[in-house]
Formats: structure tokens, C-alpha cells, sequence
């Protein structure tokens, strides 16, 4: 078969491999019949990417044939605002120094991963790669948008110059079971459902959310972006950059109301609207991903919610 004979015999760096992505992505490897010595997962703070030595030392204790960078420093609105500097600094510096090195050390694949933070604030519905470039990312996180919107530059100049393999993918907001809890730094799916799983255990009459409620996301189950990710590790070798998505946009304020009643909650929502929208729009175009590596997503979205919801019932006691 194609798909194992790609992988036959290949060494598999996954930074941020013990993440919340980097886990499912390392199952969808061993799937394929990658074994777990040919994975290799660095580790903060053993190995800190943001450091060049660290970098190199990746490099020489892994030796791969292929780098999947999944690691970044990421966070909801909140976090955005208050370190855009660290947002810019630690995801700038982790991608572009294992680049680099990546390429001087003549690893044969590297398949960089960006971010729909990157795209123009107010970019046509659903987003087209080719519309990456025509505005500023949203304020609260572009610096965050941009500084992984470089690995794009990146990919296509050392693609062009030296023949470097990378490619690059834009992945939308992801969710599922393991997903980050945390009200300070998690995004919007799990910070609703810890929101309202605690108010109605604590018999809260109602619960406020940030913004109006009126901006769309799009949200792509986290196995279906592993799937993604490893089906264009195999089989993609271009330089556009390439949408993962599920083609599915929902409202927040919808998004809310379905959460809610997932939850079991029976208070009452409150929009804070002294506190930030974010983009006004998300959703992707995710035709280029079927037309050049056959990935469509799979995951129904309220089921996708019912398992996440179910993982954070039975594991918030070990995350709390």
C-alpha cells in the first residue's frame, strides 16, 4: 500500500507531539504502522525550541526524515491580549530555527503548521488561500497569526531556493476530547463547556460569556486534523498553502445555546459586551485540501461536542 510504503523505514519528529493535537496525530501514525521508536516527541523544557541550541539538539537525538511542527504557544482572546509579545517571539523563533536547521541538516520532509489567525480581518467568507495576504490578521491575535504566517514565506523561499520540501497547512479552530480547560488560556468550546458543567453543578441562574454572541467559527474535530495532517505529510509536496476545516460554520451565540443544552444547563446566557468579539467571520474553503490529498472531515459536529463534553466529565478531576 502507498500510504504504508511512505512511511516504511522513516524517522518522525512531532513537536508538540504530547499535545493536544500532537496525540491524536501520533495514533494516526501508528495507525499507518509507524512504530513508537521511529516517533520522536521533544519535550519542554528538555528541549526548549524557542533556544537554537535546543533546536539542533532535537535534530541530532531524532535525526528524522520528517518534521511535523505542531508545537506553538497559543491561547484564547484573553491570553492574545495580555502577551502578544511572547504569542509573536516564542512561535516566530520555534518554527523559523527548526526550519532552518531542518533544511541545513537535509531532513526530507517538513510539514510547518499555521494557524486561521492568520488570515485578514475581514476576508470574504468562506476564507480561499489565495486571500492570506489581502488585509491585516484581527488585533488580538495577530501577532500570533503572523508570526506563524512566516513559516509560509519560509516554506515557499527555501522551496524555491535549495528545493526544500515543506508545505504548509491552516488548520481551523480545533476541538475535542484532551483539549486545553483552562478558563486563562483555552478557547472558546472548552471554556463554555467548564463554564456552564460548573454553574449548573453550583445551581448558578446565569452565565456570562464575552462579546455579543454575533461572530461565526468554524470548528474542526481533532482527529479529523490529525487525519488531515498526516494524509498531506504523504501525499502533498506544493507550496500553496492548504485550509483543514470542516466546512461547518455556526454562530457563537448558536454555538452557546447547543453547548448549553448539551451540558445540561437551564440558566440563563449573558453577553458581556464590553469585552471582545474577535473576528467578525470564520469559515474556510476546504476544497484545495480534497482536490490535492483527498481530506474532507468526518466528525458530525454535535457529536464531536458530546465526546469532548464526556472527556471533560470523566478526566476534569486529574486537569482541575
Amino acid at each position: 500500500m502507498q500510504v504504508e510504503s511512505f512511511w516504511h523505514g522513516k524517522r518522525v519528529c512531532v513537536t508538540g507531539g504530547a499535545g493536544f493535537l500532537g496525540q491524536f496525530v501520533q495514533k494516526k501514525l501508528r495507525e499507518r504502522g509507524v512504530s513508537q521508536e521511529q516517533i520522536f516527541v521533544p519535550h519542554y523544557p528538555e528541549y526548549d525550541l524557542v533556544k537554537p541550541e535546543d533546536v539542533r539538539r532535537v535534530l541530532d537525538d531524532s535525526r528524522p526524515d520528517v518534521i511535523i511542527h505542531l508545537a506553538a504557544h497559543v491561547g484564547g482572546i484573553g491570553a492574545n491580549r495580555e502577551h502578544p509579545a511572547e504569542f509573536f517571539y516564542d512561535n516566530l523563533m520555534m518554527g523559523v530555527q527548526l526550519m532552518h536547521e531542518a533544511w541545513k541538516k537535509g531532513v526530507g520532509k517538513f510539514v510547518a503548521i499555521g494557524t486561521v489567525c492568520a488570515y485578514p480581518k475581514f476576508t470574504p467568507v468562506p476564507f480561499k488561500e489565495d486571500d492570506l495576504w489581502n488585509g491585516y490578521p484581527e488585533e488580538t491575535n495577530a501577532p500570533y497569526g503572523l508570526a506563524k504566517k512566516m513559516l509560509l514565506v519560509m516554506a515557499q523561499a527555501y522551496r524555491q531556493q535549495y528545493g526544500f520540501n515543506a508545505i504548509f497547512l491552516l488548520p481551523v479552530n480545533l476541538y475535542g476530547p484532551g483539549d486545553n480547560f483552562d478558563l486563562q488560556s483555552s478557547h472558546v468550546i472548552p471554556a463554555m463547556i467548564r463554564k456552564f458543567i460548573e454553574a449548573e453543578e453550583a445551581g448558578k441562574d446565569e452565565v456570562v460569556l464575552w462579546g455579543d454572541g454575533s461572530p461565526t467559527r468554524e470548528f474542526l474535530y481533532v482527529e479529523d486534523a490529525a487525519e488531515g495532517i498526516v494524509r498531506a505529510t504523504e501525499a502533498y509536496e506544493g507550496s500553496d498553502p492548504v485550509n483543514l476545516g470542516s466546512g461547518y460554520e455556526i454562530r457563537i451565540r448558536d454555538l452557546a445555546e447547543l453547548i448549553a443544552r448539551l451540558t445540561g444547563y437551564s440558566g440563563k446566557i449573558v453577553w458581556d459586551t464590553t469585552k471582545p468579539n474577535g473576528q467578525p467571520r470564520r469559515a474556510l474553503d476546504t476544497t484545495r485540501a480534497e482536490k490535492y490529498f483527498g481530506f474532507r472531515a468526518r466528525t458530525n459536529f454535535e457529536e464531536g461536542l458530546q465526546k469532548t463534553i464526556e472527556w471533560y466529565r470523566q478526566n476534569r478531576h486529574k486537569i482541575a
